[in-house]
């Protein structure tokens, strides 16, 4: 089997000139790390972004994030001017991080500007809005505009997505309607020129598809009897996780859990066609919070904390039943957190590598699976994940004990892979070495967080699972350089990736 390198990093995160990375600066990131040897590139979610602009709460699991629209595209495309575009570029001159209010305050008013410059009747437009790929999408959003709250909150005809009311907020805003099917078209037309070009240089993408939506969403809007909610449509149970290393009171995350018996009487319709829209996006997909799929855990939805959540069925192996053996073949199980035999089992059954995060592998105990000499070789080991602190950010939170008997675990390690790393008192020596000890894992597959390829502390970690503010906001400043890609590039020949 053949063993690759992959790195981690979101496109919010990449260097550009308008407050966020792009897809015109994913084409770089995309020759660059290519040019490298790595094979693989690891992002999160693609999704428009809502409250608490995390990738993984979205008002669509099919959306494209309108902020990573290269808007110099738009204006070789003659939608906006280069005046506009100058001034734009100023705003954002000296933006380190990815500022989702002023986002927010500014892009849509940007693209709505391009869209009022844009001919409707343009055909490849008209085939796009035929498709009815986005139907749901832009007459949400459309409705989220005029009317603003969530959906709930809107006159019973069109809460219940009755097709008189879709029909009649799709003529009477129509233009609005148009302005949301606009922002996809360019998104996705954007989006097939990056993967042209992971084509031509031999980059695979490795997405992230999250288990749960949001509960404001059109995924739940359009779909009400998917879900666990009361005759007002509200949620009766939402999803989290118990208490954990991440947090001591678990996690929150408000989301509504499944009727997974009503997907069952459906075949599982919608859940197919959401991996196979996924599959056909990426080349692979990563499942988050994989052990849902075999149990979840559901907590009431006007509880504060996670600690009284129960646990349930979820549809286990059935749910991939609507997939081809090729397509089961290109999915990454996150199963990480409290994982059990039921778990495990699982993954056993349908094949798919699980994660093996080396950050959680020194804790003293030998028989830790995430020790890298007893990683199998049907599993994607990283450093981390965009949940971890960064390998260096981890080391500076030590107290000089702590640093002592961490030093002594990783060297011990090295010596049992027999690496010959050196270690020294700098943080950045740990990252090195971790990267080493994924890289010469029996993993088919290496993925590094930018963060740790060029030896960032937690300054640069993206998130911090149970807090609500300060996350998603890491960019690089710039690409990572010659010197950095090039001694990648000799560890990934050294250890024959």
């Amino acid at each position: 089997m053949k063993r690759e390198t992959g790195i981690l990093c979101h496109i919010s995160s990449l260097p550009g000139k308008y407050g966020i990375g792009n897809l015109s600066d994913a084409c770089r990131f995309a020759r660059l790390i290519a040019k490298s040897g790595v094979s693989c590139w690891q992002v999160l979610p693609l999704v428009q972004t809502s409250y608490g602009d995390s990738p993984y709460q979205s008002v669509s699991c099919a959306s494209g994030n309108p902020y990573f629209i290269d808007l110099d595209k738009l204006g070789e495309a003659g939608l906006l001017r280069q005046k506009e575009l100058k001034e734009l570029r100023a705003r954002y001159k000296n933006a380190a991080r990815a500022d989702y209010g002023a986002l927010y305050g500014e892009r849509y008013t940007t693209l709505r500007l391009a869209f009022s410059r844009f001919h409707f009747d343009d055909e490849n437009f008209r085939a796009f809005v035929n498709e009815g790929r986005f139907e749901d999408y832009a007459l949400f959003m459309t409705a989220k505009t005029v009317y603003g709250g969530s959906f709930c909150d809107w006159e019973e005809p069109l809460m219940r997505h009755t097709p008189a009311a879709l029909e009649q907020l799709r003529s009477d805003y129509h233009e609005e309607y148009l302005f949301w099917q606009f922002l996809q078209y360019i998104f996705w037309t954007q989006w097939a020129e990056l993967k042209a070009v992971c084509v031509s240089c031999g980059l695979k993408l490795i997405g992230d598809i999250p288990l749960y939506v949001a509960y404001d969403s059109a995924d739940v809007w359009a779909h009400p009897g998917l879900f666990k909610l009361d005759e007002n449509l509200c949620p009766v149970k939402v999803a989290g996780v118990p208490p954990d290393y991440f947090s001591e009171d678990g996690q929150l995350w408000g989301n509504p859990v499944y009727a997974w018996k009503a997907h069952e009487r459906e075949g599982f319709r919608w859940w197919t066609e959401r991996l196979k829209r996924a599959l056909a996006t990426y080349d692979c997909v990563r499942i988050d919070h994989f052990r849902g799929v075999d149990r979840y855990y559901e907590i009431d939805a006007d509880a504060v904390t996670a600690q009284a959540g129960e646990w349930a069925d979820g549809p286990k192996e059935k749910l991939f039943s609507g997939l081809t053996a090729a397509e089961r073949q290109n999915i990454i199980a996150e199963d990480l957190g409290v994982t059990d035999e039921g778990v495990r089992a699982l993954i056993r059954k349908t094949g798919f590598p699980g994660m093996k995060v080396l950050l959680f592998a020194f804790d003293g105990n030998p028989e830790n699976p995430f020790l890298p000499h007893r990683i199998p070789e049907n599993s994607v080991c990283y450093t981390g994940t965009h949940d971890n602190d960064t390998v260096v950010g981890y080391l500076k939170s030590l107290s000089s004990e702590e640093f002592i008997l961490f030093r002594s675990r990783v060297a011990a390690e090295l010596k049992a892979c027999k690496l010959n790393v050196p270690l020294n008192e700098r943080p950045s020596s740990f990252a090195n070495a971790l990267i080493c000890l994924a890289l010469a894992s029996k993993s088919r597959l290496a993925v590094l967080p930018v963060q740790d390829l060029i030896a960032a502390d937690n300054s640069c970690r993206m998130n911090l699972p149970g807090t609500e503010s300060g996350n998603w906001q890491f960019r690089l400043t710039r690409f990572p350089s010659a010197n950095v890609m090039r001694r990648l590039n000799k560890l990934i020949k050294i250890y024959r990736r």
